[in-house]
């Protein structure tokens, strides 16, 4: 025995044994079976009741803002474009946008059917229609069962508690007011309002109403709250389609392939929308801001222009003379530049105005060029600020008003705000200043006109308002029309390469079925090898017979069979069984242990208490005697007696009382049931067990039985935890150790062992207790059957109880299994 044994080396060979490996898990054949079936089911189930869940996708182009830029002609504009990808993807996620696109669509009811348990959801093909008065509150959550009784009447079913009230109008719930029951069962017909406080609503029938199959269908509606389906909707992912490509990919997944594609459609179509919006923005306002100023200078011209025609056709007079005309033609130049003072000069105080008065935001601010103002100063200042204004709102996608960035930002914002209010100052005071100029050369015209006659001077006054008001009104209506031609010009940079498509969805991506049976079978093949090796290498206990020469060299002397026997006497009540042939076998072991001599006395033993020392201390003795050989029992477990107890006799009186000499010897011999099986008992148990055994009484009993039994079979303590079993040893011409199968501890036994080969005791041996045999197993290893090669089962017939074991139906011994 090598005295530097670990443990754990017992599972560590030297060599695969395929034949091992082979009959182990063929003893298993049933679990691979069963667990297999059992996880194709699974697989089954799970595919046919999991709602399956398609996933579409759309691509989207967006352009390279830098594309012309310096860094990017050199190579060095990578990261700006991966920075534009970042805030685009930012937008596409965006609740607002989101938020718009379920706006857009038609999703406020969902519909379903129930089908086999599973419900589905009805998407442009259900049978009815709900119209819902959206002044009115609706039901969250809330079922609303629908039986379709015939083509003009339903019955509706609700049942639910705590339900959430929600008001399309304000699209939001209504927190101070709840449905806390309801539970309704009511016909109604088509066409009709359903209405209660908490909810109004009609139910029509749409034209894919059906009525030899809707009839019977499992219906039910629920109405939805907007903000629930954008979280539902949200999840899309995006995703470049390489790291190269400026093409975003985007990929949503849901149970309604036609919904889905919808959304994303729309999705991609309300976000171009936005972004040709906001560059249209300027352009828009550049007309609103004219259309404002056309209603007055309109109603300007129309009366002087009806003035000057009625003082015509008054004083028939139809134009100036020469001098007239000339100081005409002076008047209408000074007036035209007023007019263009006078419009620049309104335009920057409405520019004030604005700047003062929108701080977060300059979405609506025009560029003086969209008006023909001709200042590059103003015009640098503005596009400055709105390119910070569009950065910063880039960047708020991926991060918050704290970020260094961000407030870098809203402190140059400020800065060029407060410059471009004092650029603004003073080109209205020279504004101003012009205007004054103007007005004084005006004043000197007019005292010219004043030497004119009378009639003279009143045209050229009309002639001098129309043709200021007509002026502007040209002016303005030309750059009406340049910005309407900006804006109908414009396209966004960004496009839509492929749309979602519902042919494009193909087989579900959750779940996948032929995965899952591909998994159901690894696993149920998987699963059992995992148990049988995870089995042999957690547990510490001895299992088979090479966990026994792994840990000692001391023979084994044989093994004994799992009794399910009620009597513990198995070899006398039940003698042509497989247990009985077992304790013969290991009869006639010990005789070949220890040939030299006739008589013999055999001393069990074993590490703890349960291995079966006291159960194959009876059932040895009772095989010698059944041999025809005078046999003794002795029960030296002093401390605990039992044997007593199974053969139905005292204990009163034994070793013990004999030992110290309270009894004789013929008061202790007890008969058996069992012939020529004599028994001594423990007797009383004595407060000094293991000095009793080391005294000379001891010896003088053994030398007094060995002169008239054949065979002395003693049961002793477990060496393990007491010393008798060691003092007894030398009386024992064979000492056997029992090892239960699935029950000794390997580091126990290994321990114990060790001690018993170091005192270099003689005729020590191994008998395995508790043996299963397997029915299925060919005669390899005990843990999986012991046939000695003869195939199925341990007799094959040859033995009383395999005919018990025949009567088993194969279902209950796989079920035992």
């Amino acid at each position: 025995m090598n005295e530097n044994y670990n443990p754990q080396d017992i599972y560590q060979e030297e060599a695969v044994d395929y034949k091992a490996l082979f009959f182990k898990f063929y003893s298993h054949w049933y679990f691979f079976v069963i667990t297999v079936f059992i996880a194709i089911v699974i697989a089954f189930l799970f595919n046919k009741y999991t709602k399956p869940i398609y996933e579409v996708s759309t691509t989207v182009l967006i352009e390279d803002k830098n594309a012309n830029d310096a860094q990017s002609l050199l190579g060095l504009g990578f990261s700006n474009n991966m920075q534009n990808l970042e805030n685009e993807i930012g937008k596409l996620k965006s609740y607002k946008l989101s938020h718009s696109t379920i706006k857009h669509l038609n999703f406020d009811v969902s519909y379903y059917v129930e089908e086999n348990f599973i419900s589905k959801e009805l998407y442009k093909e259900f049978p009815f229609i709900v119209e819902y008065d959206s002044s009115h509150s609706q039901t969250l959550t809330l079922n609303f069962r629908i039986n379709i009784d015939n083509i003009s009447s339903y019955t509706l079913k609700a049942e639910g508690e705590n339900i959430d009230l929600y008001d399309y109008d304000t699209d939001s719930k209504i927190e101070d007011k709840k449905l806390e029951l309801i539970n309704i069962s009511e016909n109604h017909d088509f066409g009709e309002w359903v209405e209660t406080e908490h909810y109004r609503f009609r139910l029509v029938l749409s034209p894919k109403f059906d009525p030899e199959n809707d009839l019977d269908k499992q219906l039910y509606f629920v109405f939805n709250s907007t903000n629930g389906l954008v979280g539902r909707y949200k999840n899309f992912e995006i995703e470049p389609i390489n790291k190269e490509s400026s093409i975003l990919q985007l990929k949503l997944k849901g149970n309604n392939v036609e919904k889905s594609v919808d959304f994303l459609n729309m999705l991609t179509t309300v976000y171009l929308d936005m972004e040709l919006s906001k560059k249209n923005r300027i352009a828009y306002k550049t007309i609103d801001f004219i259309d404002d100023q056309l209603i007055d200078i309109t109603l300007n011209l129309d009366s002087a222009e009806m003035n000057l025609q009625n003082f015509r056709t008054e004083n028939e007079v139809m134009n100036m003379d020469y001098q007239s005309q000339q100081v005409y033609e002076q008047m209408m130049e000074l007036t035209k530049k007023k007019a263009e003072l006078l419009l620049s000069d309104k335009y920057y105080q409405s520019l004030k105005k604005y700047i003062i008065k929108n701080q977060d935001n300059i979405d609506d601010i025009i560029v003086p060029s969209a008006l023909g103002i001709n200042d590059p100063v103003t015009t640098g200042f503005v596009q400055h600020i709105v390119e910070l204004y569009q950065e910063r709102a880039e960047l708020s996608y991926t991060a918050t008003d704290k970020n260094p960035a961000i407030i870098t930002l809203d402190i140059r914002i400020r800065n060029q705000k407060k410059a471009l209010l004092e650029n603004i100052d003073n080109l209205v005071n020279s504004s101003l200043i012009s205007i004054n100029d103007i007005d004084d050369r005006i004043a000197i015209l007019n005292r010219e006109i004043n030497k004119l006659p009378l009639t003279q001077r009143m045209l050229f006054k009309m002639e001098r308002q129309f043709q200021l008001s007509n002026t502007m009104y040209v002016y303005l209506l030309k750059k009406r029309s340049e910005a309407q031609i900006t804006a109908a010009s414009n396209q966004p940079d960004n496009e839509i390469i492929d749309e979602a498509r519902s042919d494009g969805a193909g087989s579900p991506v959750y779940p996948k079925k032929s995965l899952n049976y591909l998994i159901a079978l690894v696993l149920g093949i998987v699963l059992p090898v995992g148990y049988i090796f995870g089995k042999d290498f957690m547990n510490d206990k001895i299992i088979e017979r090479k966990d026994v020469e792994n840990i000692t060299k001391l023979p084994i002397v044989g093994h004994t069979i799992h009794s399910n026997k009620e009597s513990k006497i198995v070899v006398a009540t039940s003698p042509k069984s497989s247990i009985s042939e077992s304790f013969r076998s290991v009869r006639t072991n010990l005789h070949y242990l220890n040939i030299d001599k006739s008589q013999q006395t055999i001393l069990i033993t074993s590490d703890m208490v349960g291995a079966g020392k006291t159960f194959t201390s009876i059932n040895l003795a009772s095989i010698y005697a059944m041999y025809g050989k005078r046999t003794l029992l002795l029960g030296f477990d002093l401390r605990k007696p039992r044997i007593y107890q199974d053969f139905g006799l005292t204990n009163t009186e034994g070793i013990s009382s004999y030992l110290v000499g309270k009894s004789s010897f013929e008061d202790v011999v007890q008969k058996s049931s069992v012939d020529n099986l004599d028994i001594i008992m423990a007797g009383p148990v004595p407060p000094n067990p293991a000095e009793i055994i080391a005294s000379n009484n001891t010896k003088e009993m053994f030398d007094k039985l060995k002169e008239i039994y054949d065979y002395i079979i003693i049961d002793t303590p477990p060496v393990g935890l007491v010393t008798d079993a060691f003092l007894l040893m030398n009386y024992a011409d064979v000492s056997i150790f029992i090892v239960r199968q699935n029950f000794t501890h390997k580091k126990i036994f290994a321990s114990i062992i060790n001690d018993v080969e170091k005192r270099n005791i003689p005729n020590v041996g191994i008998l395995i207790n508790d043996v299963r045999i397997s029915r299925n197993a060919y005669g390899y290893g005990y843990g999986y059957g012991y046939g000695y090669g003869y195939g199925y089962g341990y007799g094959y017939g040859y033995y009383s109880d395999d005919k018990d074991q025949d009567k088993e139906s194969l279902l209950k011994r796989v079920f035992q299994k």
